[in-house]
């Protein structure tokens, strides 16, 4: 019962392939001080009637309402103490006694539940103190204050008065405490740039007056840079947090928080074992404690964790459970539960069921996410959801929305992951240019997100931790060895004698026995086998002519199809008059006979997986030259090296090949204009290759706009340079000048060079 701060752990939660968000509500309860209730009492009945036995008897209804615990009985005990201290303190005209009584009734109020009495009791303390002049009193007063309902700038500012009050005071606790207490505000109200300074100031007040109990502040500045992305640091505090925790023996629900974030910012790193561990240490905790808020919290991050593991069905199930065993009617713990619900449903493409709960969610934190705060965790889940049903319009409302609120908070996990589906709609809707933006966004922030230095500080960290541990463990270990030494040691001989006797007369008997049935089942066992692999071996030589034989027949085929279909090409233009259309099915001749070029030499080879494209360039360059006639005018200079590609990068390669020269043969040298086109195809290093294609015609027109790129060759070239994760480069160099780099697919030594001119 000692729950006096509201400590709002944000969860940043990855279900499969979709960014999803989901912050959840825990209590984390001030630490108790070691009051004992019977010397309380003792004190109380052998005192008189004065400020001594006062203040006893508020110092017991505060053990009471502090007490660990939901008890009804505490509480009343803790009202009933409390009359009485104020009754004693009115009679006693003891001032700073009454408005201690007047604070504690507003406390048990709140315990209770009654707000609305809490509240009345609280401004009744603020009043009472700013009257006598009780300055600690008024301090507590305003800290208490900023517990109830009220915007964020009142709540800070009821918090700043109560630290300005402690700090005058000299109350260096109380001061770090209520530090505590603001940056904890800011952090529930995610504005993590604000909660960090405040709380690295608690944390070096309470280090500044020796205060051990700190698995707080690092726990909560762990949250923070949680909310900043900041994980390396992140995992440094959660880590911290957990040391001290062990360190001043704290088995609070506190410590079932702290085990929840540690194992919240492994789930970020991609640590499922890890946060699946502390989560279940959180889980058992919360169990011990009987803490509904605290089970369901923890227990909707392990389905999370189901989730991320492609497990609905069993995420399905936990929630059922805890509807089951730990009802709730709290409403921001129901909406939590019908996110995860509106997560899974739409993961499991029932979109039907997932647009109730989106209903559901987006009358209550509405359509952009901008009430009762979770902005940035409703943000990603709804445009997750805006895109699988193809409403495009909300998606880039929402994913621009979300991204300036992940920048702000400096999260590159959340942008990178949003710049991610935000390239997939792209590509989905043909914008390719902003799609490449977009990928090339998501590749640079997750790649600064784990990689590099912030790796070898997590990698540090988890070292240095789980190395104190075992330190820990062996030194328990040794203790516990050497009070067992002295009982053991009379034994050991005897026992290691009779069961060396034991041993040896069985494995005598044993292997006499054994010897001679082995030997014998080995050697059937090994007739049998070289049996089988005889036979396995003539199978396998069986199928593999097969296969080859039925590959070669495949690709002959290929090719005579594409000439099938060149030919009907050729006497479908004797039937045009149209010189767009005839252009058109000249084009697509090329095309097919660039391609029937690979499906040729691969029959025709023994090597059916892979093609040398210095023959195959130098065949489809000859092809072309007959086909426009450009011996007199157009000389081709051929650099090409024995490369050897797969059927999936020969054919995008040889139809950009085939492109770039139809345009060089039809634009580069207007009029009777002579010139020259070399292909250059080299290795530019391990198992990168570089394609030139370069003209010394007129190049580039002058008013040619690169991004307004339309026509089907171009687009052609720069999708099958994207087919082959190729780069396409374009510019005007004394002529066209066409680059493409990209990565051999298969291992494969380079031949050597070969170079010839036509």
């Amino acid at each position: 019962m000692n729950f006096t701060s509201l400590n709002a752990v944000k969860n940043h939660l990855f279900i499969a392939n979709a960014a999803v968000v989901l912050f959840l509500t825990h209590q984390i309860g001030n630490a108790q001080k070691k009051e004992n209730p019977n010397e309380l009492k003792s004190k109380i009945a052998t005192s008189g009637n004065n400020s001594e036995k006062a203040r006893l008897l508020l110092n017991l209804s505060s053990y009471y309402l502090n007490k660990p615990g939901e008890f009804k009985t505490d509480l009343e005990n803790a009202q009933t103490v409390n009359a009485e201290a104020k009754l004693l303190c009115e009679r006693l005209a003891y001032k700073a006694g009454k408005g201690k009584a007047i604070l504690l009734d507003a406390q048990i109020f709140r315990e209770k539940g009654d707000t609305s009495n809490a509240l009345q009791k609280t401004k009744e303390a603020v009043d009472y103190s700013k009257k006598h002049n009780l300055i600690e009193l008024q301090a507590e007063s305003y800290a208490e204050l900023s517990m109830y309902d009220a915007s964020l700038e009142q709540k800070a500012k009821y918090k700043e008065t109560a630290i300005l009050l402690f700090k005058k005071t000299g109350a260096q606790e109380k001061q770090a405490e209520n530090l505590k207490g603001l940056g904890e505000l800011y952090s529930i109200n995610e504005n993590p740039n604000k909660a960090e300074p405040l709380l690295k100031e608690s944390l070096a007040l309470y280090k500044s007056i020796k205060y051990q109990k700190l698995q707080g502040v690092y726990n909560l500045l762990s949250e923070v840079n949680t909310q900043k992305g900041n994980y390396p640091e992140s995992l440094k505090y959660a880590l911290l947090a957990e040391k001290t925790a062990i360190a001043v023996n704290d088995n609070s629900l506190q410590l079932s928080s702290i085990y929840n974030h540690v194992g919240l910012v492994y789930y970020y790193l991609r640590q499922n074992n890890d946060a699946e561990e502390y989560w279940y240490k959180a889980l058992e905790i919360a169990k011990y404690h009987k803490d509904t808020e605290y089970v369901r919290t923890i227990g909707e991050n392990l389905c999370s964790l189901l989730i991320r593991q492609k497990k609905e069905n069993e995420a399905l199930k936990l929630i059922k459970e805890m509807q089951l065993h730990f009802p709730t009617s709290n409403m921001e713990r129901l909406m939590k539960e019908n996110y995860l619900l509106f997560n899974i449903y739409r993961i499991l493409k029932n979109n039907s069921t997932a647009t109730i709960y989106y209903k559901k969610l987006a009358d209550y934190y509405g359509e952009n996410a901008d009430r009762n705060g979770n902005s940035i965790a409703i943000l990603r889940s709804f445009a997750s959801y805006h895109y699988q049903i193809k409403k495009f319009d909300d998606f880039y409302r929402t994913i621009k929305r979300l991204d300036t609120l992940a920048a702000g908070a400096g999260n590159n996990l959340i942008r990178s992951e949003s710049y991610l589906i935000w390239f997939k709609a792209d590509s989905s809707r043909g914008n390719y240019i902003e799609a490449i933006k977009h990928y090339q966004l998501y590749k640079s922030l997750s790649d600064s997100v784990f990689k590099g230095e912030k790796s070898k500080q997590i990698s540090s960290l988890q070292i240095e931790f789980e190395s104190e541990k075992k330190d820990k463990n062996i030194d328990l270990l040794q203790q516990k060895a050497k009070l067992q030494e002295i009982k053991i040691h009379n034994n050991t001989i005897v026992r290691y004698l009779f069961i060396i006797i034991v041993v040896i007369l069985s494995a005598l008997v044993l292997l006499l026995y054994n010897r001679f049935r082995l030997k014998k089942k080995t050697n059937e066992q090994l007739e049998i086998k070289r049996q089988k692999i005889a036979e396995q071996n003539e199978l396998n030589k069986k199928m593999l002519l097969e296969k080859e034989w039925l590959l070669k027949e495949i690709h002959h085929r290929v090719k005579n199809n594409l000439q099938i279909v060149i030919s009907l090409l050729n006497t479908q233009s004797a039937y045009l008059d149209n010189e767009d259309a005839l252009m058109a099915i000249q084009n697509s001749k090329h095309r097919m006979h660039a391609m029937s070029l690979i499906h040729q030499k691969l029959y025709q080879s023994d090597n059916l997986a892979n093609i040398d494209m210095s023959w195959y360039i130098y065949e489809l360059i000859g092809n072309m030259r007959e086909c426009f006639s450009t011996e007199e005018k157009i000389n081709f200079v051929l650099e090409t090296e024995k490369v050897y590609l797969d059927v999936a990068q020969a054919v995008p390669l040889g139809l950009i090949i085939n492109e770039a020269i139809s345009n060089a043969i039809k634009y580069a040298f207007p009029a009777d204009r002579k010139g020259a086109v070399k292909i250059v195809l080299k290795n530019i290093g391990y198992n990168n290759y570089e394609l030139l294609i370069m003209d010394n015609g007129i190049g580039l027109p002058s008013d040619f706009d690169e991004i307004e790129r339309d026509s089907l060759g171009m687009n052609l070239m720069m999708g099958l340079t994207d087919q082959i994760d190729g780069i396409f480069e374009m510019k005007s160099d004394n002529g066209l000048k066409l680059k493409i780099t990209f990565t051999r697919n298969t291992e494969f030594e380079a031949s050597n060079e070969n170079d010839a001119i036509i």
